[in-house]
């Protein structure tokens, strides 16, 4: 499979301020000095330049922790898998917070997932997740009402009335927006473990100055 390089998406204004006001940005080396050693490795030159990319962009960038997947990776930072199966198409997106059964992963289009011993895409890209967190930051501090609904209850969500929001690029992991409500519905561990009861969604209700 031929990766594909990762687009330079742009964050909403909620995401840029979630990035300046609620990260932190620290040094991290560059992984320019890899190149060569990666390349004689045989690793195709396209996958060096992605992962490379990565760590310019977002290395060394300390997120709070997301409500679900064990708070997230706790700094991203690009780096090449040892298993070889998956050196082409799929790198290391951070580093986890606590030991975990699964890794945070960029997979071969720029998608940002878990791998559990099977690969889960749960956003379409990096910025996808970030404005996912954002988000969610976003709704816990003005929602007046925080529902959490799990399993085979998920089923009948969301609402008719309800949209998608576009920005968190969602695949596994989705936000909707209601008039003064979001719903974020995840089932990326679910899939990823093949055990529906872990589906998880959470409705902010009550939202102050609307959904937006």
């Amino acid at each position: 499979m031929q990766p594909v390089i990762d687009s330079a998406e742009r964050l909403t204004r909620r995401g840029e301020w979630f990035v300046s006001a609620q990260c932190v940005r620290v040094e991290s080396p560059s992984l320019e000095k890899l190149r060569g050693q990666w390349l004689e490795f045989g690793i195709p030159a396209t996958q060096v330049a992605r992962v490379l990319d990565f760590q310019r962009r977002w290395g060394g960038l300390v997120l709070p922790p997301s409500v679900d997947y064990e708070g997230g990776p706790k700094m991203l930072w690009g780096d090449m898998l040892a298993e070889e199966s998956k050196r082409v198409g799929w790198f290391e997106a951070g580093i986890q917070r606590v030991s975990m059964a699964y890794d945070f992963l960029i997979g071969p289009a720029g998608e940002f997932g878990i791998d559990t011993g099977r690969w889960v895409p749960l956003h379409a890209s990096i910025e996808g997740w970030i404005e996912s967190v954002a988000l969610a930051h976003h709704a816990s501090t003005w929602a007046q009402q925080l529902s959490t609904i799990r399993g085979d209850a998920i089923d009948d969500l969301p609402p008719r009335d309800f949209e998608p929001v576009p920005e968190v690029r969602g695949l596994a992991d989705m936000w909707w927006r209601g008039p003064d409500s979001l719903i974020a519905i995840h089932t990326g561990e679910a899939v990823g473990f093949d055990q529906p009861r872990l589906r998880v969604a959470r409705v902010y209700g009550g939202l102050r100055g609307g959904s937006q």
